[in-house]
């Protein structure tokens, strides 16, 4: 990961008039969907409009929110929303798959149980039952009646998240944090609320530093992508030399990290690294994943340096280590420091101690 951040630093110094990896929405109204249950079946690699609507490979129906070239619905929800069949955008209908013992669901999968429920997984998993096991599993209600992935409630409301990133880029969506906080449950969630939106405030912070204030998607110098590719891993680098360049809010890369998270997440990063600019949950998750798992040059992971009350300051160490810690780059540190004062006067928590390192 130190390798990842020397890069990440060169990219943000590069960054002016080079082009985020997501294309806009166009901005047409959505279509009328007349007979929306007899819409086609979804082609992979086929180019849809906005307002297409589509049969998914799980019997459930999606309807292009912006123009695309065959994303998968379910893994680009930034592309895609799902769609009921009585016209209604937002829905879900109930021609769910029924579970199966053994067989591996990603966050968010939706299952019928065999007691004739639906369940929603909140947690990857091997196929373990929704009834005993509801750590992975929620009961869901097929008006859509639950929210998918935040277990509890987030303590940056969607006012203050705008509040604090008025001219983020649309990708990294409130609704896309919110749905990969299940990844990750003890995250802004751990301890007393002053600490819970301590850690919320800091991580803010971080990732608005590594992207630009949520502006920047993918990263910016081009020149950098085919150096990401660690050959001597025994898996290689299957989806191509320069496909492991720095992606979502703490900018991950290299082949052995998107292996890592993806492993850690229960999704193919390794084998499709472009879900974590083409999904905003998966994005987020990416980030969650650093923040909750990693200890980068640091000797302990950001979550911990915040819920162990070591401060902010110890943070930065976790992401950047002595690129910027010990005098290596002071005006970045006060950069991160800045933001996370302010961020925590909107949450109106005292910022605590240890905020340099």
């Amino acid at each position: 990961m130190r390798r990842r951040l020397v890069a990440v630093l060169s990219a943000f110094a590069a960054a002016a008039g080079l082009v985020l990896g997501v294309p806009a929405a166009t901005g047409q109204a959505p279509r009328a969907a007349a007979a929306a249950c007899s819409a086609p079946n979804w082609v992979a690699g086929q180019w849809y409009d906005v307002g297409a609507v589509v049969k998914y490979t799980n019997g459930g129906y999606y309807r292009a929110k912006n123009a695309n070239p065959g994303y998968d619905p379910v893994i680009s929800t930034w592309y895609w929303e799902p769609y009921s069949c009585d016209g209604g955008g937002g829905g879900t209908t109930c021609s769910y798959p029924n579970w199966v013992a053994g067989q591996w669901y990603d966050v968010g999968a939706i299952v019928k149980y065999t007691n004739g429920g639906y369940y929603r997984a909140k947690n990857a998993n091997p196929g373990y039952d929704p009834i005993i096991s509801t750590w992975y599993w929620e009961p869901y209600n097929c008006g859509g009646g639950t929210n998918p992935g935040n277990p509890g409630s987030f303590v940056v409301s969607e006012a203050q998240f705008n509040q604090i990133f008025p001219g983020r880029n649309s990708f990294y969506s409130y609704s896309g944090l919110t749905a990969a906080l299940s990844a990750y449950p003890g995250f802004a969630n751990t301890g007393s609320d002053t600490v819970k939106k301590q850690e919320a405030a800091a991580f803010l912070a971080n990732v608005n530093h590594e992207t630009g204030g949520l502006v920047y998607i993918v990263e910016q110098n081009t020149a950098n992508y085919p150096h990401y590719c660690d050959a001597s891993q025994s898996y290689g680098c299957p989806a191509g030399q320069a496909a492991y360049y720095g992606r979502g809010p703490i900018q991950l890369s290299w082949n052995f990290n998107y292996k890592a998270a993806g492993d850690a997440l229960g999704i193919d990063l390794l084998g499709n690294p472009w879900q974590v600019e083409q999904n905003s949950a998966i994005a987020w998750k990416t980030g969650l994943w650093y923040w909750n798992t990693q200890t980068g040059p640091g000797t302990m992971t950001p979550h911990n340096a915040m819920v162990n009350q070591r401060g902010f300051g110890e943070t930065i160490r976790s992401i950047n280590g002595s690129i910027e810690c010990n005098g290596g780059n002071p005006a970045q540190v006060e950069s991160r420091v800045s933001k996370y004062r302010q961020i925590a006067s909107v949450l109106g928590v005292d910022p605590g101690a240890n905020l340099y390192c």
